[in-house]
């Protein structure tokens, strides 16, 4: 079992940044895989970045790509997403998920933060 408690969430302004956190409880968390959706008011949960932990590979969501960065601290067993650039439209709930690599779906989500950017 992983669980993942992220922080960092807030209200900002557009153009500011902030970052997020994700905490796993996990000793270890070679080929998992970690990642970001999101859920804005009314709209599907999106994606938003990933991270394969052992390799650092990543990639992200058209929207997101130029903008935010996700990275991680093997030593703190946490993830984060940086966030620059900030758009109204980046306005949701962040959730921190996390999967085994071979798995087909996240099996792992946080009970999210909210990021709200204001005009």
């Amino acid at each position: 079992q992983v669980q993942l408690v992220e922080s960092g969430g807030g209200l900002v302004q557009a153009g500011g940044s902030l970052r997020l956190s994700c905490a796993a409880s996990r000793p270890t968390f070679s080929n998992y895989f970690m990642g970001w959706f999101r859920q804005a008011p009314g709209k599907e949960r999106e994606f938003v970045a990933f991270i394969a932990w052992t390799r650092g590979t990543t990639a992200y969501a058209d929207s997101v790509k130029g903008r935010f960065t996700i990275s991680r601290d093997n030593a703190k067993n946490t993830v984060y997403l940086q966030m620059n650039s900030l758009k109204l439209e980046d306005t949701a709930v962040y959730y921190c998920v996390a999967k085994i690599a071979s798995a087909s779906g996240w099996d792992y989500w946080g009970q999210g933060t909210q990021v709200t950017v204001t005009s």
